[in-house]
């Protein structure tokens, strides 16, 4: 019996062969994620993923010619939908609105990877920054641009670019807030290859299934340990890999690879 995919409004989700893939669904604003109901959605399926044994690994990417072009720049200047108001209630909308991406992608069980098909511009960059792989079209382009607007990263961009590629490099994108070309971005470590654009997805594919393939509990548990090995000291971490260890050495899962295994070496 097919998982129940959850009901959308500005993306598309499909499931195959384990792999869920969520496209964002609004061309007609470069899929921005404020003013529409992408984050609603981004959410949504982070969700369901935790909740669904059938999916291994999450892909993310957009329709159209864009990946995300982060927040709605119309909207600011006219001081409405998510940005109207005062201190207080811009603070609220954040909190309750776009900063609640990057709380519901952390918490993602599965591998979650960026098929970055286009511009990933302020908001859009933090959201292929929030995944754990990122695979790029020669056509994208990335930019953390918020200083150029007079804002500052509020969706925690400033929390995960120098995670992934140190402070210094991190602080330049931010601070002159130029944007890069794909080339650029794979040499600074943002992404990890690029493609030609009519290759991206089945290139994202392959290694989605890939991934997919390996045992499901225990690539679960294996993402959760590269996560907190990040903020867990040494001792503490050994620790909590023994008792993982105990887990998946009691899962029928773990039998059933080691007698794959020997099978494929008695074959040789």
């Amino acid at each position: 019996m097919s998982p129940t995919l959850p009901q959308l409004t500005d993306a598309r989700l499909a499931l195959e062969g384990r792999v869920a893939t969520l496209t964002l669904d609004r061309h007609d604003v470069r899929n921005a994620l404020t003013g529409s109901a992408l984050a609603d959605d981004i959410v949504a399926t982070a969700q369901w993923v935790n909740r669904c044994d059938d999916v291994s690994v999450l892909v993310i990417t957009g329709a159209g010619s864009a990946f995300s072009a982060g927040g709605n720049v119309k909207d600011m200047a006219n001081r409405g939908g998510d940005f109207e108001g005062g201190v207080a209630e811009v603070a609220t909308r954040y909190r309750r609105g776009i900063q609640r991406i990057p709380l519901a992608l952390q918490d993602v069980e599965v591998p979650i990877i960026a098929a970055v098909n286009g511009p990933a511009i302020g908001a859009g960059f933090d959201l292929a920054n929030m995944a754990d792989l990122r695979l790029a079209s020669s056509k994208a382009k990335f930019g953390e641009t918020f200083l150029n607007l007079g804002i500052i990263p509020g969706d925690g961009g400033a929390w995960f670019m120098q995670r992934l590629i140190g402070y210094q490099r991190a602080f330049e994108l931010t601070l002159t807030g130029r944007v890069i070309d794909a080339e650029e971005a794979r040499d600074l470590g943002i992404v990890l290859e690029v493609v030609v654009p009519e290759a991206l997805m089945a290139r994202v594919g392959e290694l989605a299934s890939r991934i997919a393939a390996q045992p499901p509990k225990a690539t679960r548990l294996t993402k959760r340990l590269m996560k907190m090995a990040q903020r867990t000291e040494l001792k503490d971490f050994l620790d909590l890999c023994a008792v993982f260890q105990g887990l998946c050495h009691n899962e029928p899962e773990h039998l059933e690879a080691v007698n794959a295994m020997l099978t494929q070496m008695a074959r040789k």
